[in-house]
């Protein structure tokens, strides 16, 4: 059903469109991307969507009575309405419709006129079909689920809205939102100020909302989990493209080499024809070269394509260190009675790249700095191998001089006559360009510092780079130059990053903080998701990549024996660990095939094999996941 439309919608400042004759449609079921560079206009378009701005050409349409809701950006609650009651809010209509449908019960009882209680036996039914329909007697269960699913815990339900962190409210006001379940939900960046846990809860929420949704969010594998379509904002125009994020990423980049192509192809008969029309415009031949000359000016131009594209980050060459970067055994650290982590034990080969995330507080960055001999720890040893030249991106960005140019901050302290244009070149490539150079560094940008400073690291010669997250400000094109530039660097990588997209495609190694543990999973964020998901439906331990250290809040020693597990039964038949390697890595192919299949386009215009497709998809998965549980129940009881 078609909720929202877009039509011909253009509008500029200053004389300069932003966009311009952009036309949408979104309907029921549209889980939909927003995506762009920073600038570009997102937000201006949202605004217009929700009716807080005017297009300067064009309309906005609302089809069959949809209702819009949008998520607010400032809290503004009454004084002295609790956490509950504000989420609650959220049915003020049903609530009216409740105590509407028990007077009309209560006037039905007591009439006796005939036509007046065939009126209202009418509004009775119609009444309750609507409060049936919106489950309105389980709203307080849905308002507990909601806010659970957003971090509140219970003690927080009577509390006063505006005693709550910015963070908080804004968690509140994305509560509100869901609970009101409007036909069409504008979404700006609703994953700001949400842990992963709170994130994941999010995603699988949104994912199974019958409603029309616009995401704008720098979080991609936000975007992928939930959304089904992407509108990409680029060159004054909307582009729609079926699918996923990861999905739009590849049809996005072969509709550019197909444009590419195109022009390319055009080109080369303009000119050949402007040749031929040079050399044959006088003499026999005139006559068919003013022939080509009209043929020519009837043929409609194709304009070169571009595409949104990051900054050109490159990492410098650098010396080779020993083949063991770190060697970590037994690691903890304590501030008093709070334990951030014990136990902990990894080795980091040189060309690895390690992976860290957890919640705020954790002990991250705390992690990074006993890496760096910047602290000590509480027990354990760290041994940093032969060679190892770090370079450490902080999160506050640090090794930037605030008061220099940019130039300046970045120029390499031991080489006072390197040029300015090898400068200049350099942080071109970084995307810093012009008279930005000669800026001082604090009147940059968020991203515009983080690419400086990384730009700094690689003139330093490091071959560590110690990154405490390094997409902190950078918009989505700008991380995919980045990753580009982590994966193909010669070097070691140690970064943490509450970026999953990020950690997926540049990690060798993981670390996760939670629940008070520190795991160390060999893989990917991939993996670490499917060992997780695979814990979850088994009620095991740790799964085939990864190991777990000592639970921090049992208190253990780091420097303790610990005793040995009681051997669980067995709760699928004998089988030899190779034969369900084998049958894993078959079953891991065929979820390949499947994810595959999803990106071609074809199978969106048939809605029947669409749902076949991914139904098969959710089956295999299961199946895959079953193989993991048999495969550790293999490992730990086969003997």
């Amino acid at each position: 059903m078609l909720l929202l439309s877009c039509t011909d919608v253009s509008r500029g400042y200053d004389a300069t469109p932003l966009f311009e004759g952009v036309s949408f449609e979104v309907h029921a079921g549209d889980r939909v991307g927003f995506v762009g560079p920073n600038g570009a206009g997102k937000t201006t378009l949202l605004k217009i969507l929700a009716g807080l701005d005017e297009p300067d050409s064009g309309k906005v349409t609302l089809h069959a009575g949809a209702r819009l809701g949008t998520l607010v950006q400032v809290a503004d609650f009454p004084p002295g309405r609790t956490l509950f009651a504000e989420a609650k809010s959220a049915f003020d209509e049903l609530i009216a419709a409740q105590g509407e449908f028990q007077q009309v019960a209560e006037d039905l009882a007591a009439c006796s006129d005939e036509a007046r209680r065939k009126q209202l036996s009418a509004k009775f039914d119609r009444l309750g079909e609507l409060l049936s329909h919106h489950d309105a007697y389980e709203l307080d269960h849905k308002v507990e689920t909601v806010l659970g699913g957003l971090g509140f815990k219970p003690a927080d339900f009577d509390r006063d809205a505006n005693t709550f962190s910015g963070g908080q409210q804004r968690r509140l006001l994305l509560a509100r939102l869901l609970l009101s379940a409007p036909d069409v939900m504008l979404l700006d960046e609703p994953s700001n100020h949400l842990d992963i846990d709170t994130t994941r809860w999010l995603e699988n929420y949104l994912a199974q909302q019958p409603e029309g949704m616009l995401i704008v969010s720098h979080d991609r594998y936000f975007l992928d989990k939930v959304t089904n379509k992407t509108f990409e904002l680029h060159a004054r125009k909307v582009t729609s493209y079926p699918g996923s994020y990861r999905q739009y990423v590849r049809l996005r980049d072969e509709r550019f080499e197909r444009e590419l192509k195109e022009y390319e192809a055009q080109r080369e008969y303009i000119l050949k024809q402007e040749e031929y029309i040079r050399r044959a415009s006088y003499g026999q031949l005139a006559k068919q070269a003013q022939s080509r000359v009209k043929a020519l000016d009837r043929v409609e131009r194709v304009d070169k394509p571009t595409k949104v594209s990051g900054p050109n980050i490159r990492f410098s060459e650098v010396t080779r260190s020993g083949d063991n970067v770190f060697h970590v055994e037994g690691l903890a650290k304590r501030y008093g009675d709070k334990v951030l982590f014990e136990g902990l034990s990894f080795d980091v080969p040189r060309g690895k790249r390690l992976g860290i995330m957890g919640p705020n507080g954790c002990g991250k960055t705390t992690l990074l700095r006993i890496l760096l001999g910047d602290e000590e720890p509480s027990a354990g040893e760290v041994q940093r191998g032969h060679l190892v030249f770090p370079g450490y991106l902080d999160q506050h960005l640090a090794l930037l001089d605030p008061d220099k140019s940019v130039m300046r901050a970045v120029w390499p302290d031991d080489e006072p006559d390197h040029t300015e244009q090898k400068m200049r070149d350099l942080l071109g490539g970084f995307g810093l360009h012009g008279e930005l150079v000669e800026q001082p560094v604090r009147q940059l940008s968020g991203g515009e510092r983080s690419r400086a400073a990384l730009a700094k690291l690689t003139v330093n010669g490091a071959n560590l780079l110690v990154l405490d997250e390094p997409t902190n400000h950078l918009d989505i094109w700008a991380c995919d130059s980045l990753e580009e530039a982590v994966k193909a660097y010669e070097g070691t990588v140690v970064v943490v990053s509450h970026d999953r997209y990020f950690l997926n495609r540049v990690s060798d190694l993981l670390i996760v903080f939670a629940d008070g543990t520190t795991e160390v999973v060999y893989g990917n964020y991939d993996t670490y998701e499917l060992l997780r998901q695979s814990r979850e439906k088994a009620g095991a331990g740790v799964g085939p990549s990864g190991r777990r250290a000592p639970d921090a809040a049992s208190g253990s020693r780091p420097d303790a024996r610990p005793e040995p597990p009681a051997k669980r039964k067995r709760k699928f038949p004998y089988r030899k660990v190779p034969d369900l390697e084998a049958d894993i890595a078959k079953a891991e192919k065929r979820v390949a095939d499947l994810e595959a299949a999803l990106q071609t386009p074809d199978v969106y215009k048939d809605a029947t094999r669409l749902r076949d497709t991914m139904k098969d998809l959710e089956k295999q998965k299961d199946a895959l996941a079953r193989l993991y549980q048999h495969w550790e129940e293999a490992v730990e009881l086969n003997g």
